[in-house]
């Protein structure tokens, strides 16, 4: 299966464990991708189409994450995480760093420290 495909099987409040079986925290939600050959630039991607899908939730302060970055998680698709934790971050989940899915978990290929987070 795809990687990105995985997005489509991910639900908001799944726990999410990283590549030790640690629980990380839960998802929050997910963006899916604008992966769509016909456009050739990611303007179909941007912020404000974000804004529009989640309400007032924005994904995250365009000025926090480089640009190169940002284009990836817009193109690719992401999930957002509510990390467990008062003083944790929330982070975000790339296509390419999901290894499965199983029940109501999804299981990273990655550490909680390799993850982007917000700051």
């Amino acid at each position: 299966m795809h990687r990105a495909n995985f997005l489509r099987d991910i639900r908001e409040g799944m726990r999410v464990f990283d590549k030790t079986n640690t629980e990380i925290g839960t998802v929050e939600w997910v963006k899916f991708g604008d992966d769509n050959p016909t456009t050739p630039e990611p303007e179909a991607a941007d912020i404000s189409a974000i804004e529009r899908q989640r309400g007032d939730a924005v994904a995250f302060d365009p000025d926090q994450i480089p640009e190169e970055v940002r284009e990836k998680l817009l193109l690719q698709g992401f999930v957002r995480i509510d990390a467990a934790g008062l003083l944790n971050a929330d982070r975000y989940v790339m296509p390419e760093q999901i290894e499965r899915i199983t029940g109501d978990a999804l299981v990273l290929n990655v550490s909680k420290s390799e993850l982007l987070k917000e700051r």
